[in-house]
């Protein structure tokens, strides 16, 4: 591995460290977040307004960033068995093309979530005092995170696979 390789792989393997603890803590958040609508609900007999929109804000934080995170691992959803069972050199262009098909949906997700949190971001959000716009920052982020992720390995997989031949 050269000395390029190690350095992108030690601020991705910090990045997707930190993409998992905010998705981690995003999960959980939104446990509390329920457990107080439920607590406020049937106990308190006050359901607050907000809960409802924060929740599905952060279900977006930790679905986004815990799927980008798969896409670092490679072990998101894939058709493994077909690679598998081809030639080595049509299993190489398969797998190449897997993480740009991979990363161009990463891009798109970017893309579009970053023009619908423009688009929206002067609405305010239903029950929360939030921009509306702040509900799309996870699939942007997200969208972004996983292109990156995807592009490392193709870049990688590629050069590894030059230096085999």
């Amino acid at each position: 591995m050269s000395d390029t390789e190690n350095i992108s792989s030690g601020w991705l393997d910090k990045l997707a460290r930190i993409t998992t603890w905010i998705a981690g803590i995003a999960l959980v958040s939104m446990a509390a977040v329920q457990a107080w609508q439920v607590f406020a609900r049937y106990v308190l007999n006050a359901s607050p307004d907000w809960t409802e929109p924060v929740a599905l804000l952060l279900l977006n934080t930790a679905m986004m960033f815990g799927a980008a995170v798969g896409v670092r691992a490679e072990s998101h959803f894939g058709f493994f068995i077909a690679r598998d069972a081809a030639p080595p050199r049509v299993a190489r262009v398969m797998h190449g093309f897997s993480r740009l098909v991979v990363a161009a949906v990463g891009a798109l997700l970017a893309w579009w979530g970053a023009l619908l949190a423009a688009d929206s971001w002067e609405v305010p959000m239903a029950g929360a005092r939030i921009p509306e716009g702040t509900f799309y920052l996870p699939l942007c982020l997200g969208g972004a995170l996983i292109a990156v992720f995807s592009l490392n390995h193709l870049f990688a997989g590629n050069a590894a696979a030059e230096r085999s031949e």
